[in-house]
């Protein structure tokens, strides 16, 4: 938890200082007076100024944003010498610039983060997949246990190389949020008998890449051996006499060919809402041994899932996936305009009840994924602050008053106009936007406390 909660602050105090840095730099560049920039809200903990003429740097008690205060004549009195230096005596061109800025900011940092990460380079799993979920798309096409995906395309004709799983995983979500075919080129573990494989992903009903579309697609985990990593205690694994380093042979007379398929046959273990005993034929020091296990439902309704509390050994082939300078700057711009594309896309359809509000995550989910990231090195955690990055930027550009998308939504009606947005209608839309945020801020820490409470 604490590990978890100092990478949280990490990345969160990189990306305000980032955002803000963004407003900060432009708006001394347009010529604006900054008086304070402030990482954080509410009561002044540290304070640094070079003179008392120039900017404030301070650090407050909340961390969760920050802001850069400027010279503007709606927030007090304004001597006569500093009236050029104010804010709102700017051109439209140069306020908006200055709110554009920091999302603006937020953008490019991720563009240089998921850069760095390919320059780096990092141990991904290998696109080799275990046996498709029965009655999935993969195996409807034909995919099998073992087949490695080498390449996909989105019409069967161009072909991009995959990479990795996560580097597969990347383009299925792309492709069900576009309701289209993804076309796989596959061949064995040795790469050998290439053949292609078009997963229908345009017949789903969902545009979300979630856990049900997820097994509605039937893509196989990892093809290793089944063998027991863990049991942990007080679970149905324990209580039928599971160890750690069982090899699991067959599961009802069925021989288990790998991972994937012993945790798909577990989580089938349920008929009418009750969880069904399995036979497990194990291995364990050259001895044949039948245990009787019967998983437990954790959850509620149609979200429960069958579990035995059992972890395996087998660990799937890993790739190092890196780039050069060129191409780590190429993956970083693309990664970053369809990472923000697929962003937008899903608040629409979230707007016109196409996906679900639990897409949004708030601070806990956060930091949670934070401390995961940081504990597997420097890379994850660099891909991680680019994700948030993105996330952050989209956001603050949506058209929403107290975002900076909303400033601009009233820069681009006084140029459409030729007149400022009047102080009745400010107020009123400041106020729709509080609630607007509010809202959002509500249901992003209601479905981390579902997840944490596995009710997700």
């Amino acid at each position: 938890m604490l590990y978890s909660t100092l990478a949280f602050v990490v990345a969160i105090g990189v990306l305000i200082v980032v955002h803000e840095w963004g407003h900060y730099r432009v708006a001394r560049a347009c010529g604006v007076k900054v008086l304070r920039f402030s990482v954080g809200f509410g009561r002044v903990l540290l304070r640094w100024q070079k003179h008392p003429d120039s900017t404030e740097f301070v650090l407050s008690a909340l961390p969760l944003g920050g802001y850069v205060r400027m010279l503007d004549e709606r927030e007090g009195p304004v001597p006569p010498e500093l009236l050029s230096q104010t804010f709102n005596r700017q051109s439209l061109w140069r306020r908006a610039a200055i709110a554009a800025a920091g999302p603006v900011a937020n953008l490019v940092l991720a563009v240089l983060l998921f850069a760095s990460v390919g320059l780096i380079g990092q141990q991904e799993p290998k696109a080799v997949m275990g046996t498709p979920m029965a009655g999935g798309l993969a195996e409807q096409a034909g995919l099998q246990s073992g087949d490695w995906v080498q390449a996909w395309s989105e019409d069967g004709e161009q072909w991009e190389d995959v990479r990795s799983q996560p580097d597969l995983h990347w383009q299925l979500a792309q492709a069900v949020g576009d309701h289209r075919p993804l076309y796989l080129s596959v061949s064995n573990t040795q790469g050998h008998g290439h053949r292609k494989l078009k997963l229908a992903l345009d017949t789903l009903q969902s545009r979300d890449l979630d856990a049900a579309t997820f097994r509605q697609i039937g893509l196989g985990g990892s093809p290793a051996a089944p063998v027991l990593n863990a049991v942990m205690a007080d679970t149905p694994g324990e209580e039928a006499g599971l160890h750690a380093g069982d090899r699991v042979l067959s599961i009802d007379d069925v021989p288990v060919p790998d991972v994937s398929w012993a945790m798909q046959r577990v989580r089938g273990a349920v008929v009418d809402g009750r969880a069904q005993p399995l036979r497990f034929l194990i291995l364990r020091d050259g001895q044949r041994i039948e245990r009787t296990v019967t998983p437990r439902l954790e959850g509620k309704g149609e979200q429960a899932v069958p579990r035995i509390g059992v972890s395996f050994a087998g660990a799937p082939d890993m790739v190092t996936v890196h780039y050069g300078p060129w191409e780590a700057l190429q993956q970083g711009l693309t990664r970053t305009w369809e990472l923000s594309t697929q962003s937008l896309k899903t608040l629409g359809r979230m707007l016109v009840g196409e996906a679900s509000v639990k897409n949004l995550s708030g601070p806990i989910t956060i930091a949670d994924y934070a401390g995961q990231s940081a504990r597997l090195g420097v890379a994850p955690f660099l891909g991680f602050l680019a994700v948030i990055s993105v996330s952050l930027g989209v956001l603050n550009l949506l058209p929403l008053p107290m975002l900076d998308g909303g400033h601009l939504m009233y820069y681009l009606f006084e140029g459409l106009s030729g007149r400022p947005v009047s102080e009745w209608w400010h107020k009123q839309l400041q106020r729709a936007g509080i609630a607007v945020v509010l809202l959002m801020m509500s249901l992003a820490l209601f479905n981390d406390l579902t997840r944490q409470l596995g009710l997700h």
